[in-house]
């Protein structure tokens, strides 16, 4: 991994000539992304990341925690026991210099031993798993690092919104996996390209089943404008 995305968000940081990052994904076209977004304040962030981070409590786990906004809010504003983690190392750096006390490269994956009250996964929450298949790992996972009361806040996107209807009207979706919400997903940056990672959109339905054979709660938060969901999971 070249970590793009991580240098994208180290550069911003430290001012070294940041450029926008471009995104392209099996689905969409290339588009940029502005890194100062991944900097914004509560102010600005979008509904269902505010009401997440309002619903926050006790110790923190924040999977993916990117250029740590929603660490760096809860560290300062909450007044919670933060823990940011991604795979990215130039990002944690970035997460370190903006002041996060307890930021480390791992895959959430490999944690062990460690229990947490409020387990945060935000900007499509569910992409980090990637493929379907995977989804009974990935939750089982995050399970296992809950303490008895705790909760898990995720958000996606159904992406059924995105495929032409056919003339039954049904969807008619040009895919070869399992599922319409798998994606592959590719960023460039200051003319390197990264290889592409499998990204998952989960509609909120899918979700909620899987939590259910995996032993989680599901609830329905909040819904967004645009076909996104904040859920909150728990045991």
């Amino acid at each position: 991994m070249k970590d793009l995305f991580g240098k994208a968000i180290l550069d911003y940081q430290t001012n070294n000539q940041p450029e926008n990052l471009l995104t392209e994904t099996t689905i969409s076209e290339e588009d940029e992304m502005d890194v100062s977004y991944l900097f914004r304040k509560y102010s600005d962030m979008p509904q269902i990341e505010q009401r997440a981070l309002s619903l926050a409590r006790g110790k923190v786990l924040d999977i993916g925690c990117g250029a740590g906004s929603h660490s760096l809010y809860l560290q300062n504003e909450a007044k919670l026991d933060v823990t940011a983690v991604d795979i990215s190392t130039n990002a944690i750096t970035a997460c370190t210099l903006r002041g996060i006390q307890k930021a480390r490269v791992q895959d959430f994956m490999t944690i062990k031993d460690e229990k947490f009250d409020t387990i945060l996964l935000l900007m499509n929450g569910t992409g980090i798993c990637g493929q379907l298949k995977k989804l009974p790992q990935f939750l089982q996972q995050l399970k296992s690092l809950l303490n008895p009361d705790g909760q898990i806040l995720i958000d996606s996107s159904d992406l059924i919104y995105m495929f032409d209807e056919d003339e039954d009207g049904g969807k008619w979706i040009p895919s070869k996996n399992e599922y319409y919400g798998e994606l592959s997903f590719k960023i460039s940056y200051k003319g390197e390209t990264e290889e592409s990672l499998d990204w998952l959109y989960l509609d909120y339905n899918t979700l909620q089943n899987a939590a259910f054979d995996n032993g989680l709660k599901s609830e329905l938060v909040t819904e967004g404008e645009n076909y996104d969901y904040l859920a909150k999971l728990s045991i």
